[in-house]
């Protein structure tokens, strides 16, 4: 197994702000993994949050043994030796554990979809997602997401009824909402959720603090509307923890430390009787591909990352009337690999 990575800085064509911070770029170590002839890619994405960096994440490269990896893979055993190098770094575990999947399917002839048991006849619609902004940015974007049949909105702030009014000025597409753990008054968010589900919201992520179990689990039983974990749920052995104090989870890849961990995720919501949104981060199309493949497994996806950015490096997903399409291309199926990206 061979390995090369390089940094790299996404460019989000506006600023993006959620409830606490705003961005304009996201760090990235974008990974590739060569076995045999086969030539695999992953991404992590570092988003500030999960206090990840490009400095942390090649340090924890440096202690991978890459002689460790041979086919066929077994990915409960590749998760084992990741979380046995050290606890947290989930988003570089990804990139690892997505490039040996792109691998594994090219191995086997067979597009990762297929692999993971999803139906590509039953992808969901995709969300475009607006941060918290002005009326006009606000405006711009909602116009920039025409490729989309969902809008995505970020809340949490003192003005969630301006940016949804704002919204509903120039688009009538139905919306999903992340508070971000924005609201921390229990009477005045179910309140605030009977008139969202008014103006066409579909669900709630995240509506109080990650710790807030009660508070969560208070709003769950009174919401007219599915309430989904996002922060309180990173890792399988979170689902445990939040069973019963939400109607469902949100999966990302850069949390659950890669694909087979997300697939994991998914069926135990669901034997929990619990919703799934399959999500991303701020990505290029190598992890966005990834949670693709998972997607017609899930119920809801907000799988955004390149029509957010302006510098994706590969060919993006292709859109069809707000669906993505899964093709009959092994591993990822990734398209418009740029030459000399990686280091020789």
């Amino acid at each position: 197994m061979q390995a090369a990575h390089i940094a790299f800085n996404l460019e989000l064509k506006h600023p993006f702000a959620i409830s606490g911070f705003s961005r304009t770029s996201t760090p990235l170590l974008l990974l590739r993994l060569k076995y045999e002839n086969a030539d695999g890619y992953g991404e992590a994405s570092m988003v500030p949050y999960l206090g990840e960096s490009y400095s942390s994440a090649e340090a924890f490269l440096a202690k991978v043994d890459w002689g460790h990896f041979t086919a066929p893979f077994s990915f409960p055993e590749v998760i084992r030796y990741l979380d046995s190098i050290a606890t947290g770094n989930s988003a570089i575990k990804a990139a690892i554990e997505i490039a040996l999947n792109d691998i594994n399917g090219k191995l086997l002839e067979k597009p990762c979809h297929e692999i993971y048991g999803a139906d590509p006849t039953k992808m969901p619609v995709t969300s475009y997602t607006l941060g918290i902004d002005t009326p006009e940015v606000l405006k711009e974007k909602v116009a920039d997401a025409k490729e989309f049949k969902v809008l995505k909105v970020k809340l949490g702030s003192a003005n969630d009824k301006e940016i949804i009014q704002t919204i509903r000025s120039v688009s009538n597409l139905p919306l999903y909402v992340d508070a971000n753990q924005g609201w921390n008054d229990r009477k005045k968010a179910i309140d605030l959720i009977y008139w969202l589900h008014d103006q066409g919201v579909l669900f709630i992520e995240q509506p109080m603090d990650k710790a807030n179990l009660d508070g969560n689990a208070w709003l769950t039983g009174r919401s007219p509307i599915p309430i989904l974990a996002d922060e309180a749920v990173q890792r399988l052995s979170d689902l445990d923890k939040v069973k019963g104090a939400y109607h469902g989870i949100n999966v990302k890849l850069m949390k659950s430390g890669g694909m087979y961990e997300a697939h994991q995720m998914i069926l135990k919501a669901r034997s929990y009787g619990m919703k799934v949104l399959i999500g991303c981060m701020s990505e290029t199309s190598v992890a966005t591909q990834a949670g693709i493949a998972l997607a017609p497994l899930c119920d809801w996806a907000d799988l955004d990352g390149p029509y957010l950015t302006k510098n994706n490096p590969f060919a993006p997903p292709v859109l069809e009337n707000g669906r993505y399409k899964l093709e009959d291309l092994p591993g990822l199926g990734l398209k418009g690999l740029p030459v000399n990206l990686f280091h020789p």
